[in-house]
């Protein structure tokens, strides 16, 4: 089968805002996951076409795969069995924990998970940042749990810097890179969950998969992957 819906282009979904993964930079594409993604295609001799989800629940991004309204997503996107059951995955390229933002002028000694305790949790709708959210209300450890849509992350932001939430988590340099010109917010504590992230393609499309791997491998033998890793994460990635 070939590999790409279009011959000789790879069109490549992803979910703004999601710094440092996708960023828009002067109305065009770029971050990790962007240039990696050129990267990748330079070694596989394609064009790439980066275009926008925006949906509600970043889950609802794999369906565009088996309708071949794309041919991959890339955002910063965790492997796990659920996603596995409806997408392939290539290896996992980086690993991540989830960051807990908090407001640092009325909350100002967060450390801890016991320090959460009778706050609420600002989540968006798909995230893996949810289940840390559902465990922690299990384990009394917030009071609750706020839902906004993925496109929402700006209002939640919003809602923890005038008091009507305690907390935001997300993927630990997401959340990291959206509240560094936020001065009354702050990253208080990482939740270790290790997050491996992965390109997710078509469940039956191995061929791209395996292309996929290979240029992958490359790009790690080459130095580029490396060079790419120390740009948009310069302290906290490990490969």
């Amino acid at each position: 089968m070939a590999l790409t819906a279009t011959p000789g282009t790879l069109i490549v979904a992803s979910a703004y805002p999601d710094p440092p993964f996708d960023v828009l930079e002067e109305g065009s594409a770029s971050g990790f996951d962007i240039e990696l993604m050129r990267a990748i295609c330079s070694q596989l001799r394609l064009t790439l076409r980066p275009v926008r989800y925006s949906g509600d629940d970043f889950n609802g991004i794999f369906d565009g795969l088996a309708t071949s309204s794309y041919d991959a997503v890339i955002s910063g996107t965790t492997i796990t069995p659920e996603r596995s059951a409806v997408a392939l995955f290539s290896q996992p390229y980086l690993e991540f924990n989830q960051g807990v933002a908090v407001n640092c002028r009325l909350t100002p000694n967060v450390a801890s998970v016991g320090d959460l305790r009778g706050l609420t949790a600002g989540s968006q709708s798909g995230n893996t940042s949810d289940l840390v959210a559902k465990r922690l209300l299990a384990e009394g450890a917030i009071a609750g749990i706020k839902y906004y849509p993925y496109h929402g992350i700006a209002t939640a932001l919003a809602d923890l810097e005038a008091g009507r939430i305690g907390l935001v988590i997300k993927l630990f340099p997401v959340i990291s890179w959206l509240v560094k010109d936020r001065p009354q917010l702050a990253v208080g504590l990482e939740v270790p969950t290790h997050e491996q992230l992965g390109i997710a393609f078509a469940k039956q499309n191995h061929p791209l998969c395996e292309a996929v791997n290979r240029a992958l491998a490359t790009l790690h033998d080459n130095g580029e992957f490396a060079r790419l890793q120390a740009r948009w994460f310069p302290r906290h990635a490990t490969s």
